[in-house]
């Protein structure tokens, strides 16, 4: 069974993605404990509410270093919703600029679209080869509840040997709603509340945490 820690740095939803997690058959301890983070099979970074915050939040952990530090030795680290968000360059929410953890180039900035906050059901645009996705259907929907997004991905493919698999939603414009890359995952959408398509990407991504 495999060891994971939802990492407690005072951001809100750990306890639903603790359940997802036990769910799908995982060993499951919610900690801001830095040895037990670091030691863990796989670390989640969840994450609710501001940008800023939660930054703060992650640095009072040493949380950008733990990722780091988990990374550099190629373990298995997933980011949900703003626990995604803060992995990027950069975050703008109301005029405060928030330097983020670095781990991807680009901005989280407010989407431009009619109705925000996006609350709800929305399908997902897969790229090939993903494993984060495996065996769900084109019309699978996850739940979203976010009004700030990554819009542009900034990447060229010619930067890197592998680039990141980045998967799209659409809600005013496109954004990230996924994205894979070596031992580092995310989501903007909150699989724990994704029902089966949510629980099917968490047994996913474990699988690759057991290897």
């Amino acid at each position: 069974m495999s060891r994971i820690v939802v990492l407690d740095y005072g951001s809100g939803n750990l306890r639903s993605a603790e359940r997802a997690l036990q769910r799908v058959g995982a060993d499951v301890t919610v900690t801001a404990d830095r040895d037990a983070a670091l030691e863990a099979d796989g670390l989640v970074v969840p994450g609710v509410g501001a940008y800023a915050a939660c930054m703060a939040g992650l640095e009072s952990v040493d949380g950008a270093r733990i990722i780091e530090r988990r990374l550099a030795g190629g373990r298995p680290v997933l980011g949900i919703c703003v626990g995604m968000q803060i992995l990027f360059d950069l975050g703008v929410e109301w005029g405060e600029r928030t330097k983020g953890c670095g781990q991807w180039p680009g901005t989280v900035e407010k989407l431009k679209a009619d109705v925000l906050p996006h609350m709800g059901w929305n399908t997902v645009r897969v790229p090939t080869g993903s494993t984060l996705f495996a065996g769900l259907d084109a019309d699978a929907r996850f739940y979203f509840v976010h009004s700030f997004g990554v819009r542009h991905w900034t990447l060229e493919e010619s930067e890197v040997l592998r680039p990141p698999l980045v998967t799209w939603a659409h809600h005013g414009e496109d954004f990230v709603a996924a994205v894979e890359n070596g031992a580092l995952a995310a989501t903007q959408f909150h699989p724990e509340k994704s029902g089966d398509a949510g629980a099917t990407v968490l047994k996913n991504w474990l699988r690759d945490v057991v290897g």
